[in-house]
């Protein structure tokens, strides 16, 4: 049987599941909703699309026939089968389950997403959870993303937008290097100053700077570039010069004075910085799973 024909059958076989099950035309269209008409032209259907006869009707009683025996007893593995998938529906909405895929740059993957992770998976033991960490371009359809997390003035358009912060670009150095060498009030004076920039593109190290009407473009030259924040902290820490970072990569370590900030007082201009745009694709039916997490991180994430 072709799959068009079975398709078509399938409500009609329903139908005559709960034709047997009530025991006559009469309950089964009051069970039904319908007109007796319309019940009986639907089982003459469903015989002549299988042609067996699957009642002998009488003035008493409904008689089942052999082949409809037969066909009733597959057509209620049918049935079941499709009850199943529907409890497994609703235990999805009840009980988040399946795995969530989730990407972001590697700075902020690092410093706010993956400190969530343990409490997520412990109050969601049903999830499994996928991370992805890429400063790259993701294009979360082509990638099977379901979540994108975005540092940027400029989200994604067509997809859901959830702002869950804002992350600005600082500058910072250790205690000892500022010491030697002395604080800047200037962004002219980082020219005379080692500096740790990306090194990933060529204009890396061409820093901007506003403040108010003002405003500096400056090449800044240092011994230490290195594309991941981490390792540029901990070269900043350890001396090497003054680094450029998305706030939330350096909060504890201004909180425990490992670093000290420099030309606080002026808006650097850069990527990575902006709004945190969690981002995910439009869905009539949102994952239970999928709303749990959007929900948990907007409830945990500290960015600032």
């Amino acid at each position: 049987m072709v799959t068009n024909k079975l398709i078509t059958l399938l409500p009609d076989l329903a139908t005559f599941i709960v034709v047997v099950n009530e025991g006559s035309f009469t309950a089964a269209t009051k069970k039904l909703g319908v007109t007796p008409s319309a019940l009986s032209k639907l089982i003459t259907r469903l015989e002549s699309a299988l042609s067996v006869k699957l009642f002998e009707r009488s003035t008493r009683r409904l008689l089942i026939t052999e082949p409809g025996k037969k066909i009733y007893q597959q057509s209620t593995i049918m049935v079941e089968v499709a009850q199943h998938a529907l409890d497994i529906s609703n235990l999805e909405h009840v009980v988040p389950s399946g795995t969530l895929t989730v990407a972001g740059p590697k700075a902020f993957m690092t410093n706010v997403i993956q400190p969530l992770v343990t409490l997520f998976l412990h109050q969601y033991p049903n999830i499994d959870l996928k991370l992805r960490a890429s400063d790259g371009e993701i294009d979360i359809i082509e990638q099977g993303i379901d979540v994108v997390f975005r540092l940027t003035d400029k989200p994604t358009e067509g997809l859901i937008l959830k702002e869950i912060g804002k992350v600005n670009l600082s500058l910072c150095a250790s205690p000892e290097y500022l010491k030697q060498r002395g604080f800047p009030d200037d962004p002219l004076q980082l020219i005379d100053h080692d500096c740790l920039f990306l090194g990933e593109t060529p204009t890396d190290h061409i820093w901007e700077f506003v403040k108010g009407a003002k405003s500096h473009v400056i090449s800044v030259t240092g011994r230490y570039a290195v594309n991941h924040s981490q390792m540029r902290l901990n070269g900043v820490k350890d001396g090497f010069g003054i680094g450029i970072f998305p706030d939330f990569v350096i909060k504890d370590a201004l909180k425990n004075e490992l670093v000290i900030p420099v030309l606080s007082d002026w808006i650097i201009k850069g990527n990575y910085q902006g709004v945190i745009a969690m981002q995910y694709a439009q869905n009539k039916y949102m994952p239970t799973r999928l709303k749990v997490f959007t929900e948990f991180v907007k409830q945990h994430a500290v960015t600032g």
